[in-house]
């Protein structure tokens, strides 16, 4: 079991009815609605944790600001980052409907924010007892599930670089901005983070990112990267071309 969480929680305050109300995509207004009835806000600090894999799980979390590092860490630490969790995310989700549930990631907090906080009891009880909102909450955690398979599709059966190039390509689906000289990814990532998203050692992604810039497929600005040629490099991987809400890095 891991040590109880550090929140470094700033304030904790009831929500008033309405006033945390974001529609998230792929879910309607009436179940975003039934999500907020009964939340909980708190504001969490940098470099803390919402949550720790294997601790005992009772509330899932709707980030409302800032992010969050989703990650499965192993016992010599070592960790591998899943998601990079944004407002209107939720987090936490896989503890529902499980008797006595361990939460099965761990996530920290990368910049300055606020969640909701869900009670895993109540929210349970509300689906039991709409049957409409119980399916379309089952139909989003399926697109969720899908989205994670891919993931480890990309990180298992393409070798190293194939997993760099995966990540690259989510990370231009989540925070591409198109300029003259390819897409800006437009959010700074140190090639440690990159090792921790592809499961590989920050020597092999140096590599990697060395060969990619010799055949001028990007360019580094600081630690911001810029994609010169997406689509070749999407063949390079055998992309099969998913719509971006799959093929993202959230």
């Amino acid at each position: 079991m891991c040590a109880a969480p550090v929140f470094n929680i700033l304030e904790t305050n009831k929500v008033k009815a309405g006033c945390f109300f974001y529609l998230m995509q792929n879910l309607s207004s009436s179940l975003w609605a039934l999500l907020n009835e009964s939340v909980t806000a708190k504001k969490v600090k940098r470099d803390s944790y919402l949550f720790k894999q294997g601790e005992e799980a009772s509330f899932m979390y709707i980030i409302r600001s800032g992010k969050f590092q989703v990650a499965k860490v192993d016992k010599d630490g070592k960790e591998l980052t899943l998601r990079i969790c944004k407002k209107d995310d939720i987090v936490g989700e896989l503890i529902l409907f499980k008797d006595n549930p361990t939460y099965f990631f761990t996530v920290k907090c990368l910049q300055d924010g606020e969640v909701g906080v869900i009670r895993r009891e109540e929210f349970e009880s509300k689906l039991g007892q709409n049957n409409e909102m119980a399916l379309e909450f089952i139909r989003w955690m399926s697109d969720h599930f899908r989205r994670t398979q891919t993931k480890f599709r990309d990180l298992v059966l393409n070798g190293k670089k194939g997993a760099i190039y995966s990540i690259l390509i989510r990370l231009a689906n989540s925070y591409g901005k198109q300029t003259k000289d390819g897409i800006l990814i437009d959010v700074p990532f140190s090639n440690k983070e990159l090792a921790n998203f592809c499961g590989v050692t920050r020597e092999s992604v140096n590599r990697i990112l060395q060969e990619m810039r010799s055949e001028n497929l990007l360019s580094v600005e600081g630690k911001k990267i810029v994609i010169h040629d997406l689509e070749k490099l999407k063949i390079m991987n055998n992309c099969e071309d998913c719509p971006p809400e799959i093929c993202s890095i959230d």
